[in-house]
């Protein structure tokens, strides 16, 4: 098909919001510029381009969060000048951000009715109605199980995103604003649902996910951005992934698969783990060979995050041994994981929170970990930083002119880049890997794929986690099937495939034993 034309022209009828041409610069870096879409009501509709295209950007103007230089935007055929996020509400405009926008040291009922949280006639929180409203939302939403109680911090990742959709979903009258909505979500069936529910209402959802399988899905119509410019739109029955591939890139996808099935059974386990027991996770045991990936497969809450900490030395074990080059380790510290024989190094899961020093530059993000080893009588400077954490860059194409920028100011893709630059700086051989390739974009993935395969090349020895089969049948060599926090089946080579997977994880084993030896 032809993508050279611009935007398809919007259909008149049921249009609820339109953008054009609006624009939005941070100094000389032009963040947006000619970025037009529209979104009918009743319609789930895509927004899709590389980190750094500009869709950030665009979601902050929608949401209020952002003040555009120029362009126009008009809700339900009225001007839409949103100067602050509960102007956009007010509106009816509501969005979910990929980065949660919940407020970690508050109960989840003052979360979910921030900010009319019920007060008193002496304006004291009224505690009994906040409780009873909040359990009516999440009621209504089929999250009765959620304490309204419970503090934000305390809850898991998936849940925090849950209760940022409900509340964006509670405040959208017009318009449903959806940033990577399942990148910390195992299943889709209750989100899409609730999008369901949502369109028949008349309202009008902007879709933004990197994965293709979800938006071919839910979605009807979607809108591309090239370097802050909108390239076309297009009916997703017409468009093949190749073709959105180009739009987004600027060329097509080669397909090549670099996956290789390398003769790894004789090589003694860098990393061993026996009869491991910790919160969800019961007595797991397995091994990982030097230059091997081995991945996890698990639904949401199946041991997954407990057997990283556990390893990584953020959560203490209950049972189990943990030896590294043939020797017993106790790990009690990720300072102790990365000195326990030749070094384990941690990504953690959420890059907001867990990850980056926002305030800072990416390239002090990236050396953070070899700091007293690059530093000189305890001084250090920024040419120095760039200096050693360009190295590191290069390994997961992370552009030069980045590394002086904050990275908090980053597109989430760059930001993971950074961080996993961060983790292969620290040298250790051992990398545990939480789900690397969470909320990026397909030109990202490859970066990020290609790092991996090349450390696993250099002798290295990884663990990770994915919540995206595809990318564990390109990417590993054996795939282990967490289920009731057990270990439930492990594949191996060619014999990792999505089917099998899934039956593994939902509890339906594909053979009596094991496919192959841990």
């Amino acid at each position: 098909m032809s993508i050279s034309g611009a935007c398809v022209p919007a259909v008149s009828d049921g249009l609820e919001l339109s953008v054009t041409r609006v624009g939005k610069s941070y100094g000389a870096t032009v963040a947006l510029e000619q970025a037009d879409i529209n979104l009918r009501a009743g319609e789930v509709h895509s927004l899709l381009g590389e980190n750094g295209a500009g869709k950030s950007t665009l979601v902050r103007i929608l949401a209020g969060a952002v003040v555009p230089d120029c362009g126009a935007m008009s809700l339900h055929g009225e001007p839409y000048q949103p100067k602050s996020i509960t102007e956009a509400r007010h509106e009816g405009v509501s969005t979910a951000f990929q980065e949660l926008s919940l407020v970690p040291n508050l109960s989840v009922a003052q979360n979910l009715l921030l900010p009319r949280i019920p007060k008193s006639v002496f304006f004291i929180l009224s505690a009994r109605e906040t409780m009873r409203r909040a359990s009516s939302i999440l009621a209504r939403y089929n999250l009765e199980r959620l304490d309204p109680a419970a503090e934000i911090s305390s809850l898991p990742l998936a849940d925090r995103q849950r209760l940022e959709l409900v509340r964006a979903l509670e405040n959208a009258r017009r318009v449903l604003i959806l940033d990577e909505p399942t990148a910390s979500l195992a299943e889709t069936d209750w989100l899409f649902g609730q999008i369901r529910n949502a369109t028949d209402r008349g309202v009008a959802v902007l879709y933004i996910s990197h994965r293709l399988s979800e938006v071919r899905e839910i979605c009807q119509r979607a809108t591309v951005l090239r370097n802050g410019r909108t390239i076309a739109s297009v009916s997703l029955n017409q468009a093949s992934n190749d073709d959105i591939f180009e739009m987004m890139v600027g060329r097509r996808d080669d397909h090549v698969s670099q996956h290789v099935d390398r003769a790894l059974k004789d090589a003694a386990p860098r990393l061993r783990v026996h009869s491991l027991s910790n919160g969800l996770l019961v007595d797991a045991s397995f091994n990982v060979r030097p230059g091997e990936i081995l991945a996890v497969a698990a639904l949401e809450g199946q041991g997954q995050r407990s057997l990283f900490r556990c390893l990584a030395g953020l959560e203490p074990a209950k049972s189990g041994v943990v030896e590294i080059d043939g020797r017993e380790h106790s790990i009690s510290s990720p300072r102790k994981a990365l000195k326990a024989g030749s070094g384990i190094a941690y990504l953690p899961e959420e890059r907001k929170t867990e990850g980056i020093l926002a305030g800072l530059s990416a390239a002090t993000n990236i050396v953070v970990p070899i700091l007293s080893r690059i530093s000189t009588a305890r001084l250090l400077g920024q040419q120095a930083e760039a200096k050693a954490a360009g190295p590191e860059g290069a390994k997961v194409e992370l552009a030069e002119r980045y590394l002086s920028f904050a990275i908090g100011d980053l597109s989430g893709g760059n930001q993971q880049k950074a961080l996993i630059a961060r983790t292969l700086a620290t040298g250790a051989r051992t990398l545990l890997l939480f789900d690397p390739t969470r909320g990026v974009d397909v030109g990202t993935k490859q970066a990020i794929y290609s790092a991996i395969r090349a450390f696993a090349a250099s002798g290295g020895s990884v663990l990770f986690y994915s919540s995206e089969l595809p990318e564990i049948v390109q990417l590993a060599d054996r795939c282990m099937v967490l289920y009731q926090g057990k270990i439930a089946e492990t594949f191996e080579g060619s014999a990792i495939d999505e089917q099998s997977l899934v039956a593994a994880m939902i509890g339906h084993r594909a053979t009596a034993q094991s496919r192959a030896t841990r």
